[in-house]
């Protein structure tokens, strides 16, 4: 596995400082995660928190097309991305909670819209971080409309 790979729990102190923190599953990365994963860059650091093969079969109703690790690979392939986090399933909010202060970022990014905002609004403030909202959905876009329309 490439060092930018990690995974969660961790067991040292995770690495990087000032970092943004995003999250998801990026099974067909398409230019909606480019757009996302850029934005969030002009931040500072991005460290991707990747959900488990088990977490998108439960979400999506699907299992991934790609296995984590592939996608984990792919997201380390772009010089945007410092980190991959993989993550075991987590289920509760407090599972997340207990991420998000392992990794004590600067800033959690998400997408305009994002249906777990106000978890995420409550995580950032437990750390001191700061929640930005750095795109919009891109209309169309989205792995399981491409799963649906394309596959």
């Amino acid at each position: 596995m490439q060092p930018k790979i990690l995974t969660y729990p961790f067991d040292k102190t995770f690495p990087l400082e000032n970092c943004v923190l995003i999250g998801g599953c990026f099974d067909l990365l398409h230019y909606g995660h480019l757009d996302f994963l850029k934005s969030s860059a002009e931040l500072g650091q991005v460290i991707v928190a990747l959900e488990s093969d088990n977490a998108i079969s439960q979400n999506k109703g699907t299992p991934p097309i790609h296995t984590q690790l592939q996608r984990a690979e792919i997201l380390a392939a772009l010089t945007c991305v410092a980190k991959v986090v993989l993550l075991p399933p987590l289920r509760t909010y407090e599972d997340y909670l207990l991420l998000v202060r392992a990794i004590h970022p600067k800033f959690l990014a998400i997408t305009q819209g994002d249906p777990q905002i106000d978890n995420k609004r409550k995580q950032a403030d437990a750390v001191e971080a700061q929640l930005v909202v750095v795109n919009k959905l891109v209309k169309g876009l989205s792995s399981s409309l491409i799963r649906a329309i394309h596959l």
